[in-house]
């Protein structure tokens, strides 16, 4: 067994990140970048699946659609002509703990753009016509992603109700039509005043812009939204399990059998040390033809077509709060052994977690996590984006730049600890039957 303590060597990045808040409360950061005449804004809200009310599954995901139907100043599609008629692009997400809207534009169409953020955050178009509308769009947005797609849902809808108890934790985040036909403009405009709040939000600005003209663009477009308390945010938190939790069901559209499990993780947030580690053993495990379950399960013993892992039923190990698991998800081939499968995973935890890491392991998995982390921000948006949300989750927009460093502080002892907690009493696992059965 090797011992280590940061030896991986990781480039530093040096983003710059200037922060200021409002009046109203909207806390801004800038990241200048001049080496292209491009600019990535966002601007990310601190409401997400988690927020929505019992009785009103889907209800973030259907606000983020009408954040896009028009405004009091703008008619319906404006944001659409306007974005790309500057040659941007644009979009919008829904996510476990936040929403986010996004831009991508060239440089001299800043204002345009904050101006666009600014008026739907006034407040959005809130008609019954409207709200008809993207209710039958995000229904067939379920039918299209869910119900008529091999694996729909899997597992990040399938696997939450089987780990958890709490409606917050564990309730479908797309909705059930039954409660999305039945949402109200009133429903949405009580949505809107409670977590659409200038001080509820973190706008980031991202690429090629000045500092001090673009403070003066924010405070002209930004200054006069209401200001309007943030909801005080619940504790989602509730206990681990004691015994292992495991459910099936029958895909009629799946071809192959499948399986995933999930562990609950330390708290992403407050023991952000604790919780580093589990991030990097997720990698370890599965990352590359050179890792352990990937060599195991479909290299030798062939259990297995496929094997992943990561942090986050949305795959956002650095965009989620408390709670949330650390899960692997593995298909099988045709009559394909499920529980050979997770007797596998438990051996190849155990033998980890007994015998140490093989040279040049962690060191080889960390240098590709490093690279691909640094890859997803050197885009403006990219970047733009994720100093958002650790603005929002953390105060700490520059945590950007330490997030590669830290995971080259991972030592060998914290990924052996980690591997040692993955047993089955602490697990929850939904199986994907084909036909009504694996075999």
């Amino acid at each position: 067994m090797s011992a280590r303590n940061g030896a991986v060597t990781i480039p530093a990045t040096n983003y710059p990140v200037e922060r200021f808040t409002l009046a109203n409360g909207l806390r801004v950061v800038l990241a200048p970048d001049r080496s292209a005449p491009v600019i990535g804004v966002a601007v990310v809200y601190d409401v997400g699946i988690r927020s929505e009310p019992e009785g009103r599954t889907g209800f973030a995901h259907l606000f983020e659609h009408l954040m896009f139907q028009g405004s009091e100043n703008l008619e319906k599609l404006a944001h659409f002509r306007h974005i790309q008629g500057s040659g941007g692009t644009f979009n919008g997400s829904t996510h476990l703990d936040y929403t986010d809207y996004f831009e991508t534009l060239p440089a001299n169409a800043l204002e345009r753009a904050l101006f666009l953020e600014a008026d739907r955050m006034r407040g959005p178009r809130l008609t019954e016509e409207n709200l008809r509308n993207q209710v039958d769009v995000v229904k067939e947005e379920i039918r299209v992603n869910v119900l008529n797609r091999p694996y729909g849902g899997f597992p990040w809808l399938k696997l939450p109700p089987v780990m958890f108890d709490t409606f917050p934790n564990a309730h479908d985040g797309y909705g059930s039509f039954v409660d999305l036909e039945s949402a109200t403009v009133p429903d949405a405009q009580s949505f809107f005043e409670r977590f659409y709040a200038a001080g509820n939000a973190v706008l980031s600005v991202s690429g090629d812009l000045d500092v001090a003209g673009a403070t003066r663009l924010i405070e002209q477009h930004f200054s006069d939204v209401p200001a309007r308390p943030a909801p005080q945010r619940p504790d989602f938190d509730e206990p681990d399990l004691t015994g292992e939790r495991r459910q099936a069901y029958t895909d009629r559209l799946a071809p192959l059998p499948a399986v995933a499990s999930a562990w609950r993780v330390p708290d992403p947030i407050d023991d952000f040390a604790a919780y580093l580690p589990y991030v990097v053993l997720a990698e370890v495990l599965t990352d590359g033809d050179a890792s352990r379950l990937v060599r195991r399960l479909v290299q030798r013993d062939r259990t297995a077509t496929s094997i992943g892992g990561y942090l986050g039923f949305m795959g956002e190990p650095f965009e989620t709060r408390n709670p949330t698991a650390m899960l692997l998800q593995a298909h099988l081939p045709p009559g394909g052994d499920v529980d050979k499968v997770l007797r596998t995973i438990d051996e190849e935890a155990e033998r980890l977690a007994t015998d140490g890491l093989d040279h040049g392991e962690l060191e080889r998995t960390v240098a590709r996590m490093a690279t691909h982390l640094m890859r997803d921000t050197d885009a403006v948006l990219g970047r733009a984006l994720r100093m958002a949300v650790l603005e929002q989750q953390r105060g700490n927009a520059a945590l950007i730049n330490d997030l590669p460093h830290l995971l080259g502080e991972v030592t060998d002892e914290q990924i052996i600890a980690a591997a040692g907690t993955l047993r089955p009493h602490r697990r929850a696992t939904v199986e994907v039957q084909v036909n009504g059965g694996t075999a």
